[in-house]
This record gives C-alpha cells, sequence and structure tokens, in this order.
C-alpha cells in the first residue's frame, strides 16, 4: 500500500486526513529500532502502510472516536493500534501497555520524536488494574491471544458503557469459546465486523465489545491462571 492507496482508504473510513508525516518519522524509527530489538517481522514500507497504520484504523469501522476521550491499548508492542489512533485523533488521551521493557523503550523515544503525548507504562494488565480499574472508555488490543483471554485481561479496564474492541483475524471458534467469559465479565457484542484488507485480502475481524455492568473485583486474574483454565 503507498501513501496515496494509503490516504484513499482513509477516507473510506471517514478517517481524518492529517498528521500523515507523522507515519514517515514512525516507518524510519521503526526499522531503525528492528535491527537489534524484534519488534516486527513486517519491514516493506508498503507493507507496514498496510498491515500495520491502515489496519490500526480499521478499528474506525465500528466506532468513531470523535465521541470518546480515554483509550488503552493492552500488549501495544510497537504501538499498534494505540499511538497511531493517537496520531489522527489526538483529543483521545490514550495509554499503551506493555510488559516488555524494550518495546517500552521504542515507543518513548518514537512519542519524543513525534512530539506527540501518551501514557506510556511498562506493567502486565494484571498490575496495572490496580490502580486504573473501569477508568477507560475504549480498550483496545490487537494482541495475539485468545478471546476468552483478552476478555478477562480487557473488560476490567472499561468503564461501565464503555467498549472493548479487539482487531481479530478470523474469529468464529474464539467466540463460541468465550461466550461463558462474556457472560461473566458483563460483555455484550453489539457489532461484528468482517471484512477483507486491501490489495492483500486476509480476512479480519473486529468486534465491539459494551461493558454492561461493573466486574468482580477477582477478575483478571493472574496471568497464568487465566491461560491455564480460561472463563
Amino acid at each position: 500500500m503507498n501513501k496515496e492507496e494509503f490516504i484513499k482508504e482513509l477516507k473510506k473510513l471517514e478517517v481524518p486526513v492529517k498528521n500523515i508525516d507523522m507515519l514517515d518519522i514512525y516507518y524510519k524509527y521503526l526499522n531503525e529500532y528492528n535491527k537489534h530489538t524484534n519488534l516486527t517481522s513486517i519491514t516493506e514500507e508498503k507493507d507496514v502502510y498496510l498491515k500495520h497504520f491502515y489496519d490500526s484504523l480499521t478499528i474506525c469501522k465500528t466506532v468513531d472516536l470523535n465521541k470518546f476521550e480515554s483509550l488503552l491499548d493492552i500488549g501495544t508492542g510497537a504501538g499498534f493500534p494505540g499511538l497511531v489512533l493517537k496520531i489522527f485523533y489526538p483529543h483521545l488521551k490514550v495509554t499503551l501497555l506493555d510488559s516488555n521493557g524494550k518495546k517500552i523503550k521504542f515507543l518513548e523515544n518514537l512519542s519524543q520524536k513525534l512530539n506527540i503525548e501518551v501514557n506510556i507504562v511498562n506493567e502486565r494488565s494484571e498490575d496495572y488494574i490496580k490502580e486504573k480499574r473501569e477508568s477507560f472508555d475504549i480498550v483496545t488490543s490487537r494482541a495475539v491471544a485468545d478471546l476468552s483471554i483478552l476478555l478477562e485481561l480487557a473488560l476490567p479496564f472499561v468503564k461501565k458503557g464503555g467498549y472493548f474492541i479487539p482487531l481479530k483475524g478470523e474469529v468464529t471458534k474464539e467466540l463460541n469459546d468465550s461466550q461463558n467469559a462474556l457472560s461473566i465479565l458483563k460483555g455484550k457484542i453489539i457489532k461484528k465486523e468482517e471484512f477483507f484488507l486491501p490489495i492483500e485480502n486476509s480476512k479480519r475481524t473486529i468486534l465491539l465489545i459494551e461493558k454492561t455492568d461493573k466486574n468482580n473485583i477477582k477478575y483478571p486474574r493472574q496471568f497464568n491462571q487465566i491461560k491455564r483454565k480460561p472463563l
């Protein structure tokens, strides 16, 4: 995806076409840092624009981010989708959460280069929850974990009436396996957006999951418990 194609697709998503130049800085520093620290296996510019930058913005198929104030990105890695969303929606108070110190250092350096204000946190979800329970309008994640696991990590951070919006691929089996977790964690699927990425046509699914009530304070459990015995 070249820049002209990227801008064309942004308009289809009704994403404000601004701050595009920031993505040049983002891409160059991503490639530079990636030479000594594994951030991504995707390094060609056209692929980064499609599979990282554009893919991050497809969340706008499900919600109008202009209507929200705070966003937490769990397992943000190199800032996808959270930092990309901040670039195009600068009013958002964005928190980027990751337990990997090297990735956190990348994000700290990059945010300075971009002159962009984000809250960058080097903690695990089950520890950070102690100070930020039910504090965010929107929680996102592109982390490679099953939905039943992500639900327990994410929904306790969401305000009642807010949304968890995971970005997934094929999700049918995960959805079937997550019905109990949705019930226990007070999550209700409002929308399931299925589509194919332009150009390469790989399948994507974005779920809009509303938090309908407060969670029991015992959630989330420690990660080893969540992984060993998902809800």
